[in-house]
Parts: structure tokens; sequence; C-alpha cells
């Protein structure tokens, strides 16, 4: 992602933030809802920005792969990765966004603090207590 679309990303959560402002009178961190805001339009972006510049030879790597399995080897690994995403979404909100802006985003235990407006003692042990979930699920 680009300066520019950061900046746009920011401008619309700004003018959302405004068009709701008496919506927004009983959250009780704006700051942190804000920046969830941002966060999650920015992944949606991604999100699409990917599926529509998915390259030729990118393409045609992913399918050798693909094709380099066998079909029950595929199922197989698509049913593991639905179960994953499933036990994710299953957990706690404050457990899930603490493990994706670890995990996926990478940012540290005082970022991920600052962002949810928690200590990071709590981002620790909500973290914790998310891969733990994960780990006792994912062998049943």
């Amino acid at each position: 992602m680009n300066r520019e679309e950061a900046e746009d990303i920011v401008q619309d959560i700004l003018m959302k933030l405004w068009q709701q402002r008496e919506e927004l009178k009983d959250v009780k961190n704006l700051e942190a809802f804000a920046v969830a805001s941002a966060r999650n339009l920015a992944l949606d972006r991604m999100a699409k920005a990917e599926l529509r510049n998915v390259s030729f030879e990118e393409s045609t790597h992913d399918r050798a792969d693909e094709w380099q399995m066998s079909a029950h080897e595929q199922m197989e690994h698509d049913e593991r990765l639905s179960r994953v995403n499933d036990m994710i979404n299953a957990l706690p909100e404050k457990q899930k966004m603490v493990l994706h802006l670890r995990d996926i985003e990478g940012k540290s235990y005082k970022d991920i603090a600052d962002i949810m407006s928690i200590t990071e003692a709590d981002v620790k042990v909500n973290l914790f207590r998310a891969r733990e979930n994960l780990r006792k699920n994912y062998r049943y």
C-alpha cells in the first residue's frame, strides 16, 4: 500500500466518523475505534487489490503447485484451511484482533496495546489465550 492509498483510507474513515458523530457518543475510546476501522478498511482494500493484480506468472506458479497435489491432498488442505479460519472467526473479538495484529501484521506488543487501548500485559494474555484456544481446538 502506498502513501496516497493510506491517506485516502484515513480521509474515508474521518468522513465516516463525521457522518456518524451522533452515534459515536457511546464509544469509549474513539481513537481505538478509528484505528480499528482504518485497519479493517485497509485490509479490505488490499484484499481487493490482490485479486485484481494477480500476474500471469504468479497465477501459473500457484496453479503448478496445486497440480502437484492430488485431488485428495488438495481437499484435505482446503478443509484444514477452512477449519483454521472458522476457529479464528470463533475467537472472542479482542483475542481475534490481538492475534491478527501480532501474527499477521507483525505489530509489537506496545503498538497493539496503544491501538486497542489496553495494557501490554493484556495483549500478552489475550494472545496466549487465542493461540492456546486454536492449538487445543485444532487437535480435536
